[in-house]
């Protein structure tokens, strides 16, 4: 089974726009709708839709609309009950791929559900293979929270593989505690990669943009010789890196028509833990990762891919 813990999970609302976006004028969307998202239960999704065990944890009050998306959606999960609503982001798309996004600042998780959230975890990562951390951190949690909640789910689930994917503050935080802490895997993008390295984001993107992956990979092994197994390193339509103790591979997407990048992130982290669980090889599951990414691109909104959608035979892989 995989676990994940969505801390601050959303309501996704989506607006497609036929024409580019006009600062200041009014648009009409073309289509409109909501679905139950935040990056753990969109890769507990993805798992559920390839035919696979998971479950999402994550904080919402009896009767929250968000819940009666989840169960529309039939996406399982078991949540923790707390105070206020779950937030609502906004995705607006335009024709060729591009979206914006406006995100809810979310409510405040006061002590007693942050303790109730962890006891949940410890207890359902007992039957784990992977858990699953992932997206941002809400109002009255310590930026340091994901390293703790590593101690828990070791304590309690010492089998459980680890993955956490987040950014900015709690990036910089777990970066700070990976010696004692570390995660099995950490799926940063470029910009995120930096956070954790204390290096230009930026540079490593566009770098990669144009083929060159040497600096990815030099900070993707900074991250492992700090404890961490497996760096997998999203980069768009540049594709991605995998770092680990035995080499580094990168992987190019397989020809795609971008309707929104929403949820492609995930998706990739959902296809690689889905092929290591699999028992598949670093390269393959890095390949895997990278079609399952690049099939969410191609979806609009925020759907999420079916095994069937998934390109992996044109997806390329290069040991580098």
């Amino acid at each position: 089974m995989i676990l994940t813990l969505t801390p601050n999970p959303s309501i996704d609302a989506t607006l497609n726009l036929q024409e580019a976006i006009n600062p200041g004028a009014v648009h009409r969307a073309s289509q409109v709708s909501q679905v139950a998202g935040g990056k753990g239960v969109n890769v507990t999704h993805a798992v559920h839709l390839a035919g696979e065990k998971s479950v999402a944890l994550l904080p919402a009050r009896k009767g929250d609309h968000f819940l009666t998306l989840m169960e529309d959606g039939n996406i399982p999960f078991d949540a923790v009950s707390m105070p206020g609503s779950v937030r609502t982001n906004t995705t607006i798309t335009e024709p060729g791929g591009r979206t914006t996004k406006v995100n809810g600042p979310g409510p405040e998780l006061n002590e007693t559900v942050q303790s109730a959230i962890s006891s949940s975890l410890a207890a359902l990562s007992i039957g784990a293979e992977w858990v699953v951390l992932a997206g941002s951190l809400p109002k009255g949690v310590p930026t340091h929270w994901y390293a703790t909640l590593v101690d828990v789910i070791r304590t309690a689930a010492p089998q459980a593989r680890i993955a956490v994917d987040t950014s900015d503050a709690p990036m910089v935080a777990l970066a700070e505690r990976l010696n004692e802490s570390a995660p099995n895997l950490i799926k940063p993008n470029g910009l995120e990669l930096g956070q954790l390295t204390d290096t230009d984001g930026n540079a490593l993107e566009a770098a990669a943009e144009q083929g060159d992956y040497s600096g990815v990979v030099e900070a993707a092994r900074v991250v492992v010789g700090r404890g961490v197994d497996e760096v997998l390193v999203t980069l768009g339509g540049a594709g991605a890196v995998l770092a680990t103790a035995d080499g580094a591979w990168a992987a190019t997407p397989p020809p795609t028509a971008v309707a929104s990048t929403v949820g492609a992130g995930d998706s990739a982290l959902a296809g690689y833990i889905l092929a290591r669980r699999a028992g598949k090889d670093f390269a393959e599951a890095l390949r895997q990762s990278v079609a399952y990414g690049s099939a969410a691109a191609a979806l609009p909104g925020t759907q999420l891919p079916k095994p069937a959608q998934v390109n992996i035979a044109e997806t390329k892989v290069l040991t580098l």
